[in-house]
């Protein structure tokens, strides 16, 4: 229990932080005051420039200072050595695409890119057709949406309960789901699921796929319903029904959404790093890019190896947001 002397002594420490905390909030909101009323008594022509720079100007700033900067000092750290003193070229990419650790990495991020989106986006459609023909669909489209408002560190922890193991031995009891289940399916001994390669991986997309999945089905199902009814009708008219509908015209007619379901969640695919590390830390060839990069740079300490596996992650990234933009524009200019 803290003594008087510990809580003054805490006092001392946080009291200057406080005051320079707010010092600093107090400039910050003084100098947009002053920046607000400046646009204010503007008039002519440089009125429409000045308004521009004050809107455009703290959001151009902050991302020069939070990403551009940063993502340069990255790119040029990736040709540095380990403490980032010599250069060493292109060794650090090398070491990305020829040491066979990072190489299962690759693999498993590859793994992750395809499976997982397509998954979740099929599963997603699938019910958004499903329950768009429910009564009460706002009830159950709020249920399969609900893991979207948990974290990625809440749903690891609820799916290590899932995928808890123990021995198998007369007296134990399960806790895990999965190995209960398994087990009065007949299957005596169950792996321990989280050391059980290369399926291991497979059961961690299952963790992203479970909270993608209510995404997909909201906006696909979204989509649909905005899918003119006398062109269904007509379709109808002409001998389509069920799946051949579904096929011939609903699905055609959103495929620009599936197309940024799919590639929004390649994105967040490649960005996964919580469940990796919350469930395995990388261990049991389970690690992917963003989890891998963490650990050369934060765990071993190589910012060199760190930085060229951050650019390749961003890399992949990039065209994937490209794609993403455009096909949002096609859907504008549709509609």
């Amino acid at each position: 229990m803290r003594t008087a002397t510990d809580w003054n002594a805490v006092l001392q420490d946080a009291l200057p932080k406080f005051g320079a905390a707010t010092i600093a909030v107090i400039v910050f909101f003084a100098i947009l005051l002053l920046v607000f009323l400046a646009a204010g008594y503007a008039s002519g022509r440089i009125a429409r420039p000045i308004t521009i720079l004050i809107l455009l100007g703290p959001a151009i700033l902050l991302m020069i200072i939070g990403l551009v900067i940063p993502a340069i000092r990255t790119v040029v750290l990736s040709f540095y050595d380990a403490n980032s003193i010599k250069f060493v070229g292109g060794a650090n990419y090398h070491y990305a695409f020829t040491n066979p650790d990072i190489q299962r990495v690759l693999i498993n991020t590859a793994m992750w890119i395809i499976i997982t989106p397509i998954v979740a986006t099929a599963l997603g459609l699938f019910l958004a057709i499903l329950i768009d023909k429910m009564k009460h669909e706002s009830v159950a489209k709020s249920l399969i949406f609900l893991p979207m408002a948990i974290s990625f560190v809440g749903a690891s922890i609820i799916w290590g309960l899932v995928y808890e193991w123990r021995q198998n031995t007369p007296g134990t009891n399960q806790v895990g789901l999965l190995s209960q289940i398994v087990i009065w399916l007949g299957w005596k001994n169950p792996p321990d699921w989280l050391l059980w390669q290369p399926w291991n991986t497979f059961l961690l997309m299952v963790i992203m796929i479970w909270v993608q999945t209510g995404f997909a089905m909201v906006v696909l199902s979204a989509a649909i319903k905005n899918v003119p009814g006398d062109v269904l009708e007509a379709a109808s008219l002409d001998g389509a029904t069920g799946f051949g509908l579904f096929r011939r015209i609903t699905l055609p007619m959103v495929r620009g959404t599936v197309i940024v379901v799919l590639t929004t969640i390649m994105i967040a695919v490649l960005k996964i790093f919580d469940i990796v590390a919350t469930m395995t830390g990388g261990n049991y060839s389970t690690s992917v890019l963003a989890n891998e990069m963490f650990n050369q740079t934060f765990v071993q300490g190589d910012a060199g190896h760190g930085a060229a596996l951050a650019v390749v992650l961003f890399a992949c990234v990039i065209p994937l947001v490209v794609y993403n933009v455009v096909q949002l524009r096609k859907e504008r200019t549709v509609r």
